[in-house]
């Protein structure tokens, strides 16, 4: 009897198995390679939003009224490794390694770490405001 019981249980484990196996995020990342996005994060019990342009080269940020550039190495279609060009403090030196996980219409689910440090990685969401890569596009409206 228990051995029946044990049997039915190993055929609906295997069917699981098989089912959860086929399961598969579709990610369209490539209509995130180039544009103007968002992205906000709580800071200090505050959120904050940063605003960026990327092309197929460099991603220029503006965050807290400064400017960040960086240049772009994509890996794959979904994954990118940013490297500032002007380092302002010595962690900052590290590249960046940004992984999209989800993709919607216009915004994706992202995680980042500094390459090599595999125990903080964060997650996030960004989201696009355009596909434009015009700098004025990043500075209009923005009080800078």
């Amino acid at each position: 009897m228990k051995g029946v019981i044990f049997l039915k249980f190993l055929k609906l484990l295997i069917v699981f198995f098989c089912v959860a196996s086929c399961y598969s995020v579709e990610r369209n990342c490539n209509q995130f390679r180039m544009g103007t996005f968002s992205y906000s994060a709580l800071i200090d019990n505050k959120i904050e939003t940063s605003f960026f342009i990327r092309d197929s080269l460099f991603e220029i940020e503006l965050f807290d009224n400064m400017i960040d550039s960086s240049t772009i190495r994509w890996v794959n279609d979904c994954e990118f490794v940013l490297t500032k060009l002007n380092p302002r403090a010595y962690n900052e030196r590290k590249p960046i390694r940004i992984k999209i996980l989800t993709t919607g219409s216009n915004q994706y689910t992202f995680e980042y770490s500094q390459v090599g440090d595999d125990k903080n990685v964060v997650r996030g969401m960004v989201y696009k405001i355009s596909d434009s890569i015009n700098s004025n596009d990043l500075f209009d409206d923005k009080n800078f």
